[in-house]
């Protein structure tokens, strides 16, 4: 009886974290599509990386191209201007659109040396100098610009998880609140209750009616607002917070984990050993049978 309770307690509490998880980066995608948030990033990178800030120089050049946005005209002057903004850039494209912003016209590789001595950043004529001091030919130089743009984009990408990580855990917190769900409320009623998650049979495979639906019967909601600011009320801002931290694992993990434990339910308790008295007996009894008359 008390592993069937740990067990339905267990699919209760991940079948929700799972639904949670799984809404949260629904709204963060949808977030991160309305305000553009990846084609932001990785402008911020890109005039970080070849240090313009005002976007005037390099990156607007290198925005300009129709490598690197191809559905522009290159006719923007600022960033407002621009009409789209991509939110991928293939490191081998802003190789040659840097190239072909540092070298109008094209002709030796040797010219482009010049080319880049003209660089009025200090900081990244040295590092460009750097780069083609050290190839042999244009097609290994935008290799190594391939690569160096790989790995700022690499610190972006870290940053702009961290900054996601942030906002996940946000309107995971918020949504908590809004639905009370409560891990506390819901961990002690589904262990007085364990039979109000015998509806869950399967792993969700969507944000769909059904999985909402099999959310709400769970103990979560407002019954009525709180009362007073008192120790039952931080157990449950303690019970929001603990729910809004579980979103930071993603939904793929906590349906993995209920694969498991449903698979987990469903072979059912262990048959008891027999005692070893028993068991030599049979043995005998089987070894006799088998043994052929003389």
């Amino acid at each position: 009886m008390l592993g069937s309770t740990v067990l339905e307690v267990a699919i209760g509490l991940t079948f929700c974290y799972g639904t949670l998880a799984l809404i949260v980066t629904t709204l963060q995608e949808a977030l991160a599509a309305a305000f553009r948030l990846r084609a932001n990033t990785l402008l911020a990178g890109i005039k970080s990386m070849l240090n313009d800030p005002h976007f005037d120089g390099l990156a607007r050049a290198v925005y300009a191209h129709p490598l690197v946005n191809p559905h522009a005209d290159g006719s923007a002057r600022t960033e407002r201007e621009l009409p789209s903004r991509p939110s991928y850039i293939e490191p081998a494209h802003f190789a040659i659109a840097l190239v072909d912003s540092l070298w109008q016209a094209p002709a030796g590789f040797a010219q482009l040396g010049g080319a880049i001595d003209t660089i009025p950043d200090p900081q990244l004529r040295r590092a460009m100098q750097g780069l083609y001091g050290r190839a042999r030919d244009l097609q290994q130089f935008q290799d190594m610009l391939a690569g160096w743009f790989d790995n700022a984009m690499a610190r972006m990408s870290g940053a702009y998880k961290r900054s996601q990580l942030l906002v996940s855990l946000l309107v995971a917190l918020l949504l908590a609140i809004l639905f009370n769900v409560d891990s506390i409320h819901l961990f002690r009623t589904l262990w007085q209750q364990p039979t109000l998650v015998a509806h869950l049979r399967d792993v969700p495979g969507a944000l769909d009616d059904g999985t909402l639906n099999a959310l709400m019967a769970l103990p979560i909601g407002w019954n009525g607002l709180p009362k007073a600011l008192d120790g039952d009320f931080a157990l449950q801002a303690a019970g929001w917070l603990i729910t809004a931290s579980t979103a930071l694992f993603g939904a793929p993990f906590w349906f993995d984990l209920m694969q498991r434990v449903v698979r987990l339910r469903g072979t059912g308790a262990k048959p008891d050993e027999l005692p070893l008295a028993l068991r030599v007996e049979g043995r005998i009894a089987a070894s006799a049978t088998a043994t052929p008359a003389p």
